[in-house]
């Protein structure tokens, strides 16, 4: 028996160093068809490269995948840059991919991300110059092919969001030589044509065939132009230079038919929304305005100078009343006292004495009258006026008697 024996592992140990001490097989290219392809649910992908002479195991782990710009699938022709090494638990080679392109592109691609990088760094995809999207534009201008599947789908689209939208087509070459001169020329005379808003872009196709929407003169024109401009170059995995430039991707054709053409029914139903919420909020508005005039309405009532007056007006005439009530009761307390007196003036009034049928005397004393009121004042034959209530009586004493009727004579 030989005295050197290896273990599989220790073989294929030694096979994997040879490998990895080879340069060309640390960054080789293989070109092949794909076939076995397979997406893990852990983001790696797993296939196989073919040609007519054999096959090779590939892998793309999740951590690489930022080399792949599109989704692989059977029957395409690739080319992968990676390294060769041998998986030691199968004890198989394989290809570990860094990078996959499709075949025939590799000048293009490096072409493509050249000019990408330059009017990049010019900031030509910056932000700050796109322009917002027209909401409600009426004239919308497109640059397709006169033909195919992408004006069918941007009119079908059209018709049925809007058909008061008018859509201006300028017939452009999309691809060969040409192309990116007639989709210029498409984007100026659309701009003149002062449509409110553009759609630049066509079907789907390999990069060879999206190529012209790939040219700095198409770059330039849409990021010049005053009109904002939708591009919808492919499907929604094919990126192009006017995608980056343009104000907005749509990613098809008839996306882009989506982003600029506004759907009428949706509008008309906002509209009928809004005028209900608006005529709700006026309800509610012109509620708390009758409120709030009718609070206004009674403190205007209240502190209105006619309610003053009226109120000053009462207080007056309460004032009038009860100035009038105690004149009154004044005045006839008055009388009542008046009526008093009276009754004692009449009771003490000589003319009331007179009218009952006393009389009132009077005789002559030195040159003076003085009233008679005893017998001791009077003489005979002295001369008396005796006044009663119609007139005066003169008289002459005969005789004087006292009360008991005899007769008195002054000492």
């Amino acid at each position: 028996m030989a005295g050197n024996v290896y273990t599989v592992k220790q073989v294929n140990a030694y096979i994997r160093n040879m490998f990895t001490q080879d340069f060309m097989l640390n960054r080789i290219y293989v070109k092949g068809e794909v076939s076995n392809c397979k997406y893990h649910t852990s983001g790696h992908i797993y296939f196989s490269l073919k040609d007519e002479s054999g096959t090779i195991a590939c892998v793309m782990f999740a951590g690489q995948r930022g080399g792949l710009s599109f989704r692989m699938a059977e029957g395409q022709q690739v080319i992968v840059f990676g390294s060769v090494s041998v998986y030691e638990r199968g004890g198989t080679y394989q290809l570990y991919a860094r990078q996959i392109r499709l075949d025939g592109e590799g000048v293009l691609y490096e072409k493509f991300q050249a000019l990408k990088k330059e009017l990049e760094e010019m900031g030509m995809f910056a932000q700050e110059y796109k322009k917002p999207i027209p909401s409600f534009a009426m004239r919308v201008g497109v640059v397709t092919a006169s033909t195919g599947a992408a004006v069918r789908d941007i009119m079908n689209i059209s018709r049925r969001r809007n058909p008061y939208v008018q859509l201006i087509l300028y017939p452009a070459q999309v691809q060969g030589e040409g192309a990116s001169e007639s989709i210029v020329k498409g984007i100026h005379m659309l701009e003149q044509a002062g449509v409110d808003v553009m759609i630049v872009g066509r079907g789907g196709g390999s990069i060879e065939d999206l190529w012209a929407f790939n040219e700095e003169i198409v770059a330039r024109a849409i990021f010049d132009c005053s009109v904002p401009v939708i591009s919808a170059v492919g499907h929604e995995t094919d990126t192009t230079i006017a995608d980056y430039v343009a104000d907005l991707r749509a990613p098809t054709p008839s996306a882009a038919a989506e982003l600029a053409v506004w759907d009428i029914r949706l509008f008309d139903q906002r509209l009928q929304e809004t005028a209900l919420q608006m005529n709700r909020q006026m309800d509610r508005q012109i509620q708390v305005s009758r409120l709030r005039l009718q609070k206004y309405e009674a403190r205007l009532r209240y502190l209105h100078p006619g309610n003053k007056l009226r109120e000053k007006r009462q207080i007056l005439v309460d004032l009038e009343d009860a100035m009038r009530r105690d004149i009154e009761q004044k005045i006839q307390r008055a009388r009542h006292q008046l009526a008093i007196y009276i009754e004692k003036m009449r009771g003490l009034s000589p003319a009331g004495k007179l009218n009952q049928g006393y009389s009132y005397v009077e005789k002559e004393s030195g040159g003076s009258r003085e009233a008679v009121k005893s017998i001791r004042q009077v003489e005979k034959d002295m001369e008396l006026h005796i006044y009663v209530s119609d007139g005066v009586i003169r008289a002459r004493v005969e005789d004087v008697q006292d009360e008991g009727g005899t007769a008195w004579k002054r000492e």
